[in-house]
């Protein structure tokens, strides 16, 4: 659903998601949502079928300050946190 100013989502909070191609074009699939429909959203896209044939390369979760809060990437899977990361529950 479209926001009424242009953002795509359903509500307004501080997560976006960004997908990646093999073509180095990007796309922000989700701008300024919850965090609910962002973890949704970044679970879509790295298990679609752009995400499993490769065309997707790479999907980020970003914040309000824009760091990244989740990184999946072709090949490797979820990147970030790390597996370490989150065993030691540093996340």
């Amino acid at each position: 659903m479209e926001h009424p100013d242009g953002r795509i989502g359903q509500t307004e909070g501080e997560f976006s998601v960004c997908q990646f191609f093999k073509n180095d074009m990007y796309e922000y699939t989700r701008r300024w949502v919850g965090p609910e429909e962002a973890v949704l959203a970044f679970k879509h896209y790295t298990t679609s079928v752009a995400a499993q044939l490769g065309m997707t390369v790479r999907v980020i979760l970003t914040d309000g300050g824009d760091e990244i809060n989740m990184e999946w990437q072709y090949g490797k899977g979820i990147t970030f946190p790390t597996k370490k990361d989150m065993e030691s529950g540093a996340t």
